[in-house]
């Protein structure tokens, strides 16, 4: 470890490295939004623009801007920093991991439940509030939205098999 680093005997990946991948998925990112504009038309069409003629240009914006990084990062000499410790990278996937979960389940059980599952487990596990103040947030939350988006302006929300049975 070099005299830079943030601190004796901490490890985890370095900043170089995080920085090379966040780049590398930036260039992934802006080409399936190239493929997926060039699908959906990008070119200009007798009424204008098509579907994909802005997002085809954002990802070679987004494409070229990362490959240019790429470069800069290899350029660089590696000073030998620490981006983070492994201590404070788990913290940040406790938050994330869940998170995805609760994205991907929202088609399957619906922006509610999946929200007040989300709520009540972040409250109870990283929050470490008792049951009864998480299930209060964990219930008022979601219905507090409801109420918002769906009664007053009425933007229906992803709904699941327990909004169906409760006729919501």
């Amino acid at each position: 470890m070099s005299e830079h680093s943030s601190g004796v005997g901490q490890r985890g990946p370095s900043h170089r490295w995080t920085e090379f991948g966040v780049a590398v998925f930036c260039i992934l990112f802006g080409a399936i939004t190239i493929i997926g504009s060039v699908k959906a038309g990008s070119g200009w069409g007798p009424e204008g623009p098509k579907a994909g003629f802005f997002p085809f240009y954002i990802g070679v914006i987004i494409v070229l801007a990362s490959v240019v990084n790429c470069i800069e990062i290899l350029m660089q000499s590696d000073d030998g920093q620490l981006f983070a410790d492994w201590g404070q990278l788990r913290q940040v996937m406790c938050v994330v991991i869940p998170t995805t979960i609760y994205t991907l389940s929202i088609p399957y059980l619906g922006i509610y439940l999946a929200s007040v599952i989300l709520i009540a487990l972040f409250m109870k596990w990283l929050g470490k509030y008792p049951w009864t103040k998480a299930a209060a947030v964990a219930l008022g939350t979601p219905f507090a939205i409801y109420l918002f988006f769906e009664k007053w302006f009425l933007i229906p929300l992803p709904k699941g098999p327990l909004e169906d049975l409760l006729g919501l």
